[in-house]
């Protein structure tokens, strides 16, 4: 069977392990605790085969950037998540897009994911910016809600 090393990344608060959590368990978690780092396995099917993903939920906050490097060097895919309702979340990811080449000096599997379409009243990124952005880089683009459980099995 074959493994995959996914890694998720993007400013904290953005939802990235909530993303994960519903994926992997099913569940969404209410209350915000700052992640440094975990680590989940899930069966899946990638390209209609069985697969083990390994998915390597990261911390956003800028005390723990120094293990990006690392990430960026062994994954096999990246998850790059900004908050639908924070402008700086989605401008932020530029910068990370190009750290991940920059480091791998070739294209990788990557998505862009805006989460928090549940927040529509608190909304700051249109989505044809996102559309954009990610058809610039050639990369899938989907809005979910981890809360409402909205498109995270589709990422």
């Amino acid at each position: 069977m074959k493994e995959y090393k996914i890694v998720v990344l993007g400013n904290g608060g953005v939802g990235k392990s909530a993303l994960t959590l519903q994926y992997v368990q099913g569940i969404f978690v209410h209350n915000y605790d700052a992640t440094i780092e975990d680590s989940y396995r899930k069966l899946s099917k990638v390209d209609a085969e069985n697969a083990r993903l390994e998915i390597l939920d990261t911390a956003g906050t800028e005390q723990f950037t120094g293990m990006r490097e690392t990430y960026y060097r062994t994954a096999q895919g990246f998850v790059l998540v900004f908050s639908l309702a924070e402008t700086s979340t989605f401008e932020n990811l530029k910068q990370t897009f190009l750290d991940i080449l920059t480091i791998r000096g070739e294209d990788v599997p990557m998505v862009l994911v805006g989460n928090k379409s549940d927040l529509a009243e608190t909304r700051q990124v249109e989505e044809s910016d996102a559309q954009n952005f990610a058809r610039k880089l050639r990369i899938p683009y989907f809005e979910t809600s981890a809360r409402l459980n909205q498109n995270v099995s589709e990422v």
